[in-house]
C-alpha cells in the first residue's frame, strides 16, 4: 500500500491544528476557572530565548498553509499575527484549517519531486516536495504544537497525552 502526499499532508495537518485548538479551548477553561489575566498563558515561555505561546501557535498555522500551498502551487494566505486572545488563535487555526482543506488530493498529490525554494532573509533553502513535507513542515507543526502543550501544563492548564494526540 502507498500514501500520497495529500494523505501524509492535509488529514495529518488538520489533525494537529485541530488538536491544538483542542488544547486551547482548555486553557481558556483554565483562565476562566483561576481568573487569570489571559496575558498570563499567551505571553509566557519556557526560556527567555524561546518564542511565547501565541507565537507558537502562529507559526504552527503559517506552517501548516504555507506547505499545503507550497505542494499545490498555490499563493499562501498572508495571515495579520495580531491575536490577542485565545478566541483569536482558535479563530486563526479553524482558517488554517478551512484554507488546508480547501485544496484538494489533484492539488497536492504528485508533488514529491517538486522544487520548493523557502527564503528567509537572503538565505534560500531548497527542498524537493516530499523532503520539504516530512523533513521540514510537519516536525515544525509538532514542534510548536509540543511547545504549546508544553507551556500550558507548565502553566497548570490539565491537559494530557491525549488531549495532544486527540483522535488521529
Amino acid at each position: 500500500m502507498t500514501i500520497s502526499m495529500y494523505q501524509a499532508s492535509v488529514p495529518r495537518l488538520v489533525n494537529a491544528l485541530n488538536n491544538l485548538s483542542h488544547v486551547l479551548g482548555k486553557a481558556q477553561a483554565h483562565i476562566e476557572a483561576k481568573k487569570l489575566d489571559p496575558k498570563t498563558l499567551l505571553e509566557f515561555r519556557l526560556f527567555p530565548d524561546m518564542l511565547h505561546m501565541t507565537r507558537q501557535v502562529q507559526i504552527a498555522s503559517d506552517t501548516a498553509k504555507g506547505v499545503v500551498a507550497r505542494l499545490a502551487g498555490i499563493e499562501i494566505p498572508a495571515y495579520e499575527d495580531n491575536e490577542q486572545s485565545v478566541a483569536d488563535l482558535q479563530a486563526r487555526l479553524a482558517k488554517t484549517v478551512a484554507f488546508v482543506q480547501s485544496v484538494s488530493a489533484a492539488q497536492v498529490d504528485g508533488t514529491e519531486d517538486k522544487a520548493i525554494i523557502v527564503k528567509r532573509g537572503d538565505k534560500e533553502t531548497h527542498y524537493t516536495g516530499m523532503q520539504f513535507l516530512l523533513g521540514h513542515a510537519l516536525p515544525n507543526i509538532y514542534f510548536h504544537s509540543s511547545m504549546t502543550y508544553a507551556i500550558l501544563r507548565h502553566c497548570g492548564v490539565e491537559i494530557g497525552k491525549r488531549d495532544y494526540l486527540g483522535n488521529p
